[in-house]
């Protein structure tokens, strides 16, 4: 499982990454993170800030949100369908 940074570290280095002081090797050194973490936080910030499509970061947590809140209804619906059956079964009787 990849290791979960904080957000406002991920932030702090797409700043200095973009800041064009350091190279994005010297980067990914200093901040001990892998090559593909940072090209995954500069592409992501640049969706964010406007400059490529795509879904940003809060549309993407909505999404994962929604698929949560379906899953878990789904899962109550289930539950009641079941009971109805049960109870229903029991009520014929």
């Amino acid at each position: 499982m990849p290791k979960r940074f904080p957000k406002e570290f991920g932030e702090d280095v797409v700043r200095v990454a973009r800041s064009g002081k350091f190279t994005h090797e010297e980067v990914v050194h200093d901040f001990q993170i892998s090559t593909s973490s940072l090209k995954r936080w500069l592409h992501q910030a640049d969706i964010d800030d406007g400059l490529k499509g795509g879904l940003t970061t809060t549309e993407q947590e909505e999404v994962v949100q929604l698929r949560r809140d379906v899953r878990r209804l789904s899962m109550e619906n289930e539950i009641l369908r079941r009971a109805a059956a049960y109870f229903a079964k029991d009520a014929a009787k």
